[in-house]
């Protein structure tokens, strides 16, 4: 399997379905910056415009030579045809084993030592722990810092990224601190003005 990319990006909420064109537009954008790993979240998307948003996220993720995960169950992830899947932390505690085949990238969610653990033990190839800093996107959240994060990663054995609040700036620290890269919403998608 290819070495994983130190930066994941994370989707923001898809706007404006069925057809999501400022959405994919941005997306297109944010890959020819440079990012070569995807989570595609969309959790407000109607389920029926969700596998064709998800398939026309792929297509561009391929021209690019980039990585596509899905947020969600790994049946919508197989029929959209991604690369992998990334399991929140209560489907992540919910797997007796990985959840999808081994040329599959699978990622997981994590907020503790013991979700971290359940990541390990059913095989992920890679996890995002956090909060690490304060974020908009989940404001109720009591960010870790860096001190608690290099404690929860010291000793594991598959890479993780530091997620919440991070910025491309902040990759060195995330490094120096533990982690295998970062991963972010906003500090790396190419924002595009709206179309009026």
């Amino acid at each position: 399997m290819p070495t994983i990319p130190t930066i994941c990006q994370i989707t923001p909420e898809p706007a404006d379905p069925p057809h999501c064109e400022q959405f994919l537009g941005e997306l297109s954008a944010t890959l020819a910056s440079g990012i070569r790993l995807v989570q595609f979240r969309a959790k407000v998307l109607p389920q029926s415009d969700l596998l064709q948003v998800a398939k026309l996220a792929l297509a561009i993720c391929r021209a690019h030579g980039a990585r596509l995960v899905f947020n969600g169950p790994p049946v919508m992830a197989l029929e959209v045809g991604c690369d992998g899947v990334h399991l929140d932390s209560q489907m992540l505690m919910s797997c007796k084993k990985r959840p999808a085949p081994s040329h599959w990238l699978v990622s997981a969610a994590c907020h503790d030592a013991a979700q971290i653990a359940q990541a390990e033990n059913i095989g992920v190839d890679f996890i995002t722990l956090s909060p690490v800093f304060a974020t908009k996107t989940h404001p109720e959240a009591i960010p870790m810092g860096w001190e608690r994060f290099k404690a929860l990663v010291a000793g594991t054995r598959v890479p993780i990224f530091a997620l919440g609040g991070m910025r491309p700036d902040l990759l060195e620290d995330a490094k120096r601190n533990g982690a295998w890269g970062i991963a972010a919403i906003s500090a790396t998608w190419c924002k595009t003005p709206s179309v009026q």
